[in-house]
């Protein structure tokens, strides 16, 4: 019998499941007058459970699946929202915090959120995975 030093398969934390799912939004819209200055964020539907995309710049916008990356499959709680003051993603489950890149920050989850292609097309723009 071999046995690995330090192999825990329960340690490692599942990727968040593909979903295959394509979403258009209009930027003119009421509802994503955050998405009109840098750093702005909003939330989409879509994905797994739910999106948050993020505006980097006037060209540049970014998706993340709402699916926290630590017990990606705690369908009860884990749900990543955007922080009121603006500065940040976080799960209030489990206590993870992310930056506007979607990378992990503080709390137990160390992969980053699952970040779908977004293409900007005059005031459209489209989400897909």
């Amino acid at each position: 019998m071999l046995t690995a030093c330090g192999s825990d398969s329960n340690n490692v934390e599942p990727q968040i499941p593909y979903v295959s799912f394509s979403e258009s939004i209009n930027l003119t819209n009421q509802q994503y007058v955050n998405l009109r200055a840098d750093n702005g964020a909003a939330y989409v539907t879509g994905g797994l459970r739910g999106l948050i995309v993020v505006r980097q710049s006037s060209s540049t916008y970014v998706a993340f699946d709402r699916n926290c990356s630590y017990r990606v499959n705690d369908t009860t709680c884990s749900r990543v929202s955007i922080d009121p003051s603006r500065l940040f993603l976080k799960d209030a489950c489990c206590g993870s915090q992310f930056d506007l890149q979607g990378r992990p920050q503080s709390g137990p989850a160390s992969r980053s959120l699952r970040q779908y292609t977004t293409t900007l097309s005059g005031n459209i723009l489209n989400i897909t995975n």
